[in-house]
């Protein structure tokens, strides 16, 4: 038998986007399906809105096809994983490449700081630090309101 996961992981991988959470909830006779999803998108910096709403048609479509959800009423709720979840893997922090983090390290005080790049084992900030992700215990990205793009012409 065929599982959900499986399932949406299956319609995910045909798009190029990466599974990072499936997590089923009953909320009264109905079940709602949270998929969380994450990927390099288009511009190499995540995915845009319209990739997510396109992969949420393809999993809903998916389901009602496979059978997987069985007779049971669901709702679907497809998103990315926001800017409060900790940066945890390689391609989180490629993905945030020149966003402002906080960073809590295992063994020196808290920085922030911009992201200069990422590689398979550690990130460059801005200012030249170097840090292995051994080394960093949590890591979210800031929001920052006003900040002005550079890649924007006036």
């Amino acid at each position: 038998m065929t599982s959900l996961a499986d399932v949406v992981e299956s319609v995910l991988a045909s798009r190029n986007i990466d599974l990072e959470q499936v997590k089923q909830t009953k909320a009264g006779s109905r079940v709602v399906v949270r998929i969380t999803v994450d990927g390099d998108g288009a511009e190499g910096h995540g995915l845009s809105l319209d990739e997510v709403a396109e992969a949420s048609q393809q999993i809903s479509r998916a389901l009602d096809d496979t059978g997987v959800m069985g007779e049971r009423p669901y709702v679907l709720e497809v998103g990315t994983r926001g800017v409060d979840r900790p940066l945890a893997k390689p391609a989180h922090w490629r993905r945030n490449t020149g966003r402002l983090v906080t960073i809590e390290r295992s063994d020196a005080e808290p920085l922030t700081a911009r992201i200069e790049s990422a590689s398979d084992e550690s990130v460059r900030l801005e200012g030249g630090l170097t840090l292995p992700y051994a080394d960093i215990k949590r890591a979210i990205v800031q929001v920052e309101m006003n900040r002005e793009d550079p890649g924007i012409e006036e």
